[in-house]
């Protein structure tokens, strides 16, 4: 009798970071959510299952089996939703993708990483602090700078765009969506190519 190995239920958990709760809908800090949003409805995949302290779907993206997962915890602690989830699969780092926001990069602008440091963003600290290592792809989507020095980053975060920034914005979900999947794929270099500008 031949053994196969057994195989995890999940590939990827790709994680969209944000707040939840209606308040926060359509701010800066909501990117990796929104693009989370666009990767699910591409695929036809319901976030309406309570777990790992998030919103979680599953379904099937590129023949790789994925779970995407909103924490629930508000940013600073997206960290727990994802440790919770990784220790229940028994996932490596290399099979976490994170989507996040990212206020160094101009309204639009999308930059696949393989892995690096959070840059200030809080969500991605907790990830990088719950789960001990920062060796995990990223999608970072950008929300643009402050206005000025003296605005404070809270307030600037949790605004949300100016109108002439929204068609930038729905423009760099899709972006976002098809990097992930690229990444999904197996190929990070092409999404690194085709979409960090």
């Amino acid at each position: 009798m031949i053994f196969q190995k057994k195989k995890t239920a999940i590939d990827w958990l790709v994680v969209g970071l944000g707040n939840p709760g209606m308040a926060y809908e359509g701010t800066r800090h909501n990117a990796g959510y929104e693009a989370l949003c666009v990767l699910a409805k591409d695929h036809g995949i319901s976030l309406n299952k309570k777990q790992f302290k998030a919103m979680v779907g599953t379904g099937d993206i590129g023949g790789k089996k994925v779970m995407l997962l909103f924490p629930q915890t508000f940013m600073n602690n997206s960290g727990e939703a994802v440790r919770e989830a990784m220790a229940f699969y028994k996932l490596s780092t290399d099979q976490l993708l994170v989507l996040s926001d990212d206020i160094a990069l101009n309204p639009g602008v999308i930059r696949v990483r393989k892995k690096g440091s959070d840059g200030g963003q809080k969500g991605l600290r907790s990830i990088i602090g719950c789960i001990g290592d920062d060796n995990f792809p990223r999608i970072r989507i950008g929300v643009g700078a402050k206005p000025h020095p003296a605005y404070d980053l809270a307030d600037w975060v949790l605004s949300k765009y100016k109108k002439e920034e929204r068609p930038l914005m729905e423009e760099a979900f899709d972006k976002a969506a098809g990097a992930a999947e690229c990444v999904i794929g197996g190929s990070i270099e092409e999404a690194m190519n085709k979409y960090s500008h």
